[in-house]
């Protein structure tokens, strides 16, 4: 039997998965290590150890609704992204008179897919709205299906975790105003990467998890827009103002907390931001220019500063990313959620892009830990790794 206690932790060289996840930051874990050692009190006691705990949980929602640009009774604290786009859905839709038509994209994350796909069987009729080949959603599709009045909510992704391309967010939701439709918005990989902004963008909830800017894992949040009738999705306790019952992990949320005046502050500067797309860039036009057959999924124009989805034609992902990882260099094949399958994502399936450029995708995404030497390593290992696949999978099989 494998004693993972002795388990030896070997850390990658190069880390190019942080859509994945991010490391976690280390003023974020110096903000949390007091409230995991000694600062333990439960929130809900009214004992001094208790009440310490809770000032933290306040403290921490001041910093995220201030990061995410809304009220801190807006904030609803999750154990992550995947529970809050869950509570987003499940929470609103019996408030919605009846009304049994939701619409979404084709490119949506797991988190979104799933439960979708639980509620079509309970009745509901899911409207998933197409993309084209570069990604953007079709809107005069979108704009067709809003038309119908048995709508009873919207949910879109924002920037998509595979090819990082972003939604013009802003035109969605007017047009969810201008048909009283409720707007919810998967904003895990937006969140750190472009200013939030939820009060003035005409959103009604918004999700997001700490992990993806160097938070730590086990903690989200799910933002409610004031007046927007949400049932709690979990229940058993009076916390987050009876919407999510449960002791708060007092530890994680400060460190949310931390990790989300961190990024606000990296965004307002915006130095940080271009420093990431300047390398993005550098590692895309490198691959591009010394590998033959290699081709960037996903608008240029609009995506996130940090991820790039390049397919390598005619080979597979998982070819790929075993001989990166003999290098040391991480990677992956689209969501950690569907690793294992060797069917090409969804997402690449819905933007109609050809089968044997599909298989061969890979998804590299930076973090601002990233390094300039990081990316020329890569650049200097791509090449003879794809030319050493390519004369046992030759191009055109």
């Amino acid at each position: 039997m494998n004693d993972y206690r002795k388990c030896d932790i070997i850390l990658p060289m190069i880390y190019l998965d942080n859509n994945a996840t991010t490391q976690i930051a280390p003023e974020v874990l110096h903000a949390m290590m007091p409230y995991l050692e000694k600062a333990y009190g439960n929130p809900s006691s009214v004992h001094q150890a208790g009440q310490e705990a809770r000032h933290a949980v306040e403290e921490a929602r001041y910093q995220v609704a201030e990061f995410i640009g809304c009220r801190p009774a807006e904030i609803l604290f999750t154990s992550g992204g995947t529970e809050a786009d869950n509570a987003a859905l499940m929470g609103v839709l019996p408030g919605r008179a009846g009304k049994k038509t939701i619409i979404t994209s084709g490119v949506e994350h797991s988190a979104v897919r799933e439960p979708l796909s639980y509620l079509a069987k309970q009745g509901y009729r899911i409207i998933e709205i197409g993309v084209d080949t570069s990604g953007r959603l079709d809107m005069p599709a979108f704009r067709a299906a809003l038309a119908d009045p048995d709508v009873a909510l919207l949910s879109l992704i924002w920037a998509n975790n595979e090819t990082g391309v972003v939604f013009d967010i802003d035109a969605v939701a007017a047009l969810a105003r201008e048909h009283r439709v409720i707007f919810h918005v998967d904003a895990v990989q937006a969140a750190g990467k472009i200013p939030l902004q939820f009060s003035s963008r005409g959103v009604d909830l918004l999700s997001i998890s700490a992990h993806k800017f160097h938070g730590p894992k086990g903690v989200g949040v799910l933002a409610v827009r004031r007046g927007v009738a949400f049932y709690p999705f979990i229940r058993g306790g009076p916390q987050e103002r009876d919407r999510r019952g449960g002791t708060e992990n007092v530890a994680g949320i400060v460190g949310l907390g931390a990790a989300a005046a961190r990024a606000a502050g990296r965004l307002a500067d915006g130095g940080n931001i271009q420093r990431i797309a300047s390398l993005r860039d550098k590692l895309e036009a490198g691959i591009l220019r010394s590998v033959p057959e290699s081709f960037v999924n996903g608008d240029p124009m609009s995506r996130t500063c940090n991820t790039t989805n390049i397919g390598f034609s005619s080979l597979e992902a998982e070819a790929i990313l075993i001989l990166l990882n003999q290098h040391e260099i991480c990677a992956s094949a689209g969501a950690a959620c569907s690793s294992g399958s060797l069917e090409p994502s969804h997402v690449l399936k819905a933007m109609g892009i050809a089968e044997k450029i599909a298989h061969g995708s890979v998804r590299f995404s930076l973090s601002e830990f990233t390094t300039e030497s990081e990316i020329d390593q890569t650049l200097h290992v791509i090449p003879q790794l794809i030319a050493r696949l390519r004369q046992v999978l030759p191009v055109g099989r």
